[in-house]
């Protein structure tokens, strides 16, 4: 078991009413200091963060449903950082998100799936926005599909990314179509690096200010 996640996100304040169901729920603005900048994102109130760590160059952070754990889940939205990768020779968001495939296909070769949503900005940063998804998986406690929207953005010096990702039943052809990956790319929106600024602490008012 991993030990939970350190206090490193906070939730500022809270940013909007689900639009798209009634019983959806509400969304709070998190920002954390990853690397060399402050992520922030709205993250939907039902999930709680699970687990936290930073390995060298590498950063995750995971959040599953309420009542769920890091071994099981059925959704789950993770945070990662890579430390000086924009100094990678011909490195880009779109790059970036193809490697991230490529991992999920060596997982799952007949069954792997891929809809690029295409490049965009976050801010003045770009990104690029796919889904990807496996069919059939056996890691876990059970053989499963897992689907993911991915989120991929080039920060000044670092990479990040955000992804959520959701696991059911076994199959052919994971649902890597379904419009409820646009309504989850909306509902994490707004999606913004901002720098840190030094000696400023949570809630972080110079990049909250920005929105």
């Amino acid at each position: 078991m991993r030990a939970p996640a350190t206090a490193t996100i906070l939730a500022v304040s809270l940013l909007l009413a689900a639009t798209a169901h009634a019983q959806a729920p509400q969304s709070f603005r998190v920002i954390s200091p990853v690397f060399g900048q402050l992520v922030s994102f709205a993250m939907p109130s039902n999930f709680s963060v699970v687990f936290e760590n930073t390995k060298g160059v590498h950063y995750i952070r995971e959040a599953v449903l309420k009542g769920e754990t890091p071994e099981r889940w059925t959704e789950m939205i993770t945070v990662t950082g890579e430390k000086g990768m924009t100094l990678t020779p011909g490195s880009s968001p779109e790059k970036f998100a193809g490697s991230i495939a490529s991992g999920f296909k060596s997982a799952c070769p007949d069954s792997f799936a891929a809809r690029p949503l295409g490049a965009t900005t976050f801010g003045r940063f770009e990104g690029f926005v796919a889904v990807i998804g496996c069919g059939r998986v056996d890691s876990g406690p059970t053989r499963h599909s897992e689907t993911a929207l991915l989120v991929t953005l080039k920060g000044t010096s670092d990479y990040y990314t955000i992804q959520w990702a959701e696991r059911g039943p076994e199959t052919d052809e994971p649902p890597v179509n379904d419009d409820r990956w646009q309504a989850r790319l909306r509902a994490l929106s707004p999606i913004e690096l901002c720098p840190i600024v030094a000696g400023e602490a949570a809630p972080y008012p110079s990049c909250t200010s920005k929105s």
